[in-house]
């Protein structure tokens, strides 16, 4: 199966997950979970935020919906806690995508994928693209329900876009960093548009910050099989080194693999330019990594590993992995043992 294809063929079974996340309060209550380990979830996009404020973790993801725990090890879930508009651009029911919870002035966004799929903004090279953008939703509680603010709309309607992420940079303003899809863009970006100051919608237009054939480790083959850059961004996540070095890990492929890799800012700021680290940063299939430190200080990266079933299905399961930032670059460590 062509990468063409196994993305859409992965965007068809996340339609059944949001299907699922619209569900009613009754239903959701029939099904919540308890005391469930950590690789026994079946998430793509694992994001955990740590909130010391009700000291517990909350991890996020694909399908709109929510995990809470104590200590990492045993889970609760899933809660439906994404509150879309049926009368807005989305649709009744969205499909959602690599959400991610932020803590910020006191209240909690939900950074998410929102995809309308009887919408079609375009046709290209045979594949019709549908109505997708990051976007963004607002809750005073890190628990949900996460609620629309003022905008509608942060990004072009007839631009797909995914994967938004947070970071206050340098000029004390805060962004959204995204990937611009490589199905229209054909080669996929990384690019960030300035928010409002309560992140209520955003500001003027986007701006490139690197192109997915720039990275010197994603490989794919082309029609004629020639070995060429790959055209995926994917999953960007950014942080600061001990020595106050910018970083993005991001995700794309090497032929069928899906891969991780990490970037550098010369300037120190989103503008870059991003330099990419010639080799990935985490083992084969397992990448869209976030970065969270625990309620005890530690640093560690939620992943999903990524293994593609007989049926062409995906299966995807949260892992943690250590992470040293304190130096010039991050080092990933070993795999964060959650022992029960």
């Amino acid at each position: 199966m062509n990468k063409t294809n196994l993305i859409l063929f992965f965007s068809f079974s996340l339609a059944s997950i949001a299907i699922i996340a619209c569900s009613s309060a009754k239903t959701e209550a029939e099904t919540i979970r308890t005391n469930v380990p950590l690789d026994s979830i079946v998430l793509s996009d694992p994001c955990i935020l740590a909130d010391e404020v009700t000291s517990m973790y909350y991890m996020t993801g694909t399908g709109g919906k929510l995990w809470k725990s104590k200590d990492l090890k045993l889970w609760s879930g899933p809660y439906v806690v994404a509150q879309t508009d049926s009368n807005s651009w989305m649709g009744p029911r969205p499909m959602i995508w690599a959400a991610e919870l932020h803590s910020y002035q006191g209240k909690y966004y939900y950074f998410g994928t929102f995809t309308n799929r009887d919408v079609k903004i375009d046709t290209v090279a045979g594949n019709e693209i549908e109505r997708r953008a990051s976007h963004i939703l607002v809750s005073d509680k890190p628990g949900g329900p996460y609620v629309p603010m003022k905008d509608e709309i942060y990004l072009p309607a007839n631009k797909p876009t995914l994967d938004g992420t947070f970071w206050i940079d340098k000029d004390g303003k805060p962004y959204m960093v995204y990937c611009y899809e490589w199905l229209q863009a054909i080669d996929g970006t990384m690019e960030k548009i300035e928010l409002k100051s309560d992140l209520s919608g955003s500001i003027g237009e986007g701006k490139l910050l690197f192109r997915a054939s720039d990275s010197p480790w994603s490989r794919e083959k082309d029609a004629d099989g020639n070995d060429v850059p790959n055209r995926v961004t994917d999953g960007p996540y950014l942080f600061e080194t001990g020595t106050g070095r910018l970083g993005m890990i991001w995700t794309s492929w090497i032929y069928d693999v899906y891969t991780q890799g990490v970037a550098y800012s010369e300037s120190g700021t989103l503008d870059g330019p991003w330099i990419h680290e010639p080799e990935p940063i985490t083992p084969p299939n397992f990448g869209h990594g976030m970065l969270f430190r625990t309620l005890d200080g530690e640093m560690l990266m939620s992943v999903h590993s990524h293994k593609e079933m007989k049926d062409g299905r995906y299966h995807r399961v949260p892992h943690l992995f250590k992470v040293d930032i304190t130096g010039d670059k991050l080092v990933v460590g070993d795999r964060y043992a959650v022992m029960l």
